[in-house]
Parts: structure tokens; C-alpha cells; sequence
């Protein structure tokens, strides 16, 4: 579980699964590829067609339906994306050069180390131009992460904790239940407001003009050279850390191709 994301880039793949569809084959391989492991780390070597596990999922009418799954079903229908992965190969939308990688995910739980690092790359005073900009967003979105304080009621789910961490400067508080809302509920992030959470948590450069700030959009040519991205991995960064700067590489290059990026939290 976790929080999908692609960029909508239009392309064959696409047109031709899908992107929910895309998206259900790349997780029917990644989870038969847990399946078959575990079932291999118990010393088990029957071959995927005799290797089951149990599946529940709640129905419309909220009951819940347990299944058999046959790890080779799984299997098959991943195999589906392979006709189509060459078409991956020199695609400006592929983020990690791999087959389909205008996907991402950020695994749950989010951590406390990770929401911490979010909260910390807000912009202060010091920085007038964001800082103001995030003052007024806070301003204009008065029930802003209230949606988001019962899902930390089971911690270790979507979060690693319970606790809601804050921060406070010139009167300004942002939680980090601000921040997921911010980051996470709010459908497809298009271009305008890609750019925007790029300024809030320091993607690109904070140190720009008026005038610039307000022509972000649509991205200019050379866009990589004037606004370089700026998260790089580092020894210290957590699971969570790690996935949010890609998640942050997948807005840039979105945001570069004047595309959406589509959210399923």
C-alpha cells in the first residue's frame, strides 16, 4: 500500500491498458514477486501455478470477499506490459529509465523522519515571496488537513506515528497534516500548482523575482537550467525520504512537460 503517482504523459502503453490498467500489472508483479520470495525464503520451490494466497477486499455493499489468488495469475497478467515496455525506451516522461518509469510510489507508512524533512523545507520570512504565497494558501483553505487527522488514529497504517508535528514562525503554524493535504488530496497536480509546491518545499531554487515567480508557468525551454531541481539522495535519507524526493522528480519532470501528475492515495 501506498501513494501512486504518474505523469499523464499520453503514450501507447496508455492508450492501449490504460493507466489504471498499467498501474494494477505493475502491482500484480510486484506482488507476486513478494509471494513467490517468501514462499522461496521458507525453502518452498513449487512453481508459481501451485502457489496461492488469500486476498480480501470489501464489496460495494461492505462486505468482505476473500479470494484465492494463483501467484501465476498474477504472473500473466503483468506479462501484458512487456509487448508494450519498448515503447518506454527514449520517452521524456520516463523518470527512472526503467519500463514504465512515469510510475512511482511512496510506500506506507510515511514515516516521522520524512514528514519532518517536509516540514522543515517550508520556506521562513526570510524568503518573502514563497513565504507569503504559503501564508496565503493557508489563509484562503481554512479546513485544510482536517481530512487528514483520522488516519493517524492507527499509527503504523498511513503513518508511522500519531503525533502531528507543527511548525511556527511570524504567527504563520503549518502542520504536517497541512503538508499531506497539500502534497497528496488534491487529485491530478496540475502545472500552476506544481510549480507552487516546487517553491514550498525548496525543488527548485526560492531566490527569484516578482516577475519570474509569477511566470513559471508554462515551463520556459530551458526551464532545467534556470530552475535546477535540487533534492539529491543522500546516506541519511530514510525509505520515506528517499521516496519523496523521487515523487518530487516525478512533479519536475511533469511540470517540465506541461503535464499533469496524477495521485492514488
Amino acid at each position: 500500500m501506498g501513494i501512486d503517482y504518474v505523469i499523464d504523459l499520453q503514450c501507447v502503453p496508455k492508450a492501449t491498458l490504460s493507466t489504471e490498467g498499467i498501474l494494477a500489472r505493475i502491482k500484480a508483479r510486484e506482488r507476486a514477486g513478494a509471494i513467490i520470495q517468501l514462499y522461496r525464503d521458507n525453502g518452498d520451490e513449487r512453481p508459481p501455478s501451485e502457489m496461492g494466497f488469500e486476498m480480501a477486499r470489501r464489496t460495494p455493499d461492505g462486505e468482505e470477499e476473500v479470494r484465492v489468488v494463483i501467484v501465476q495469475e498474477l504472473l500473466d497478467e503483468a506479462a501484458q506490459l512487456d509487448p508494450l515496455a519498448g515503447h518506454c525506451i527514449g520517452c521524456p516522461a520516463n523518470r527512472t529509465g526503467e519500463p514504465f518509469g512515469c510510475f512511482g510510489n511512496i510506500p506506507y507508512p510515511i514515516s516521522r523522519a520524512g514528514e519532518v524533512w517536509l516540514l522543515k523545507r517550508l520556506p521562513v520570512p526570510d524568503e518573502p515571496l514563497p513565504f507569503l504565497l504559503l501564508r496565503q494558501v493557508l489563509s484562503d483553505s481554512p479546513g485544510l488537513g482536517d481530512s487528514v487527522a483520522g488516519t493517524r488514529a492507527t499509527p503504523g497504517v498511513i503513518f508511522e506515528t500519531n503525533d502531528i508535528f507543527a511548525k511556527r514562525v511570524e504567527g504563520l503554524q503549518i502542520t504536517t497534516n497541512h503538508v499531506f493535504d497539500m502534497l497528496f488530496l488534491v487529485g491530478a497536480i496540475q502545472p500552476t500548482y506544481a510549480a507552487m509546491l516546487m517553491l514550498f518545499f525548496s525543488v527548485i531554487p526560492r531566490d527569484m523575482e516578482a516577475d519570474v515567480l509569477k511566470n513559471l508557468t508554462p515551463a520556459p525551454p530551458d526551464f532545467a537550467d534556470r530552475f535546477p531541481f535540487q533534492l539529491v539522495p543522500e546516506d541519511a535519507d530514510d525509505d520515506t525520504t528517499l521516496a519523496l524526493k523521487n515523487y518530487f522528480a516525478a512533479l519536475y519532470l511533469a511540470y517540465g512537460l506541461d503535464v499533469s501528475l496524477s495521485l492514488d492515495v
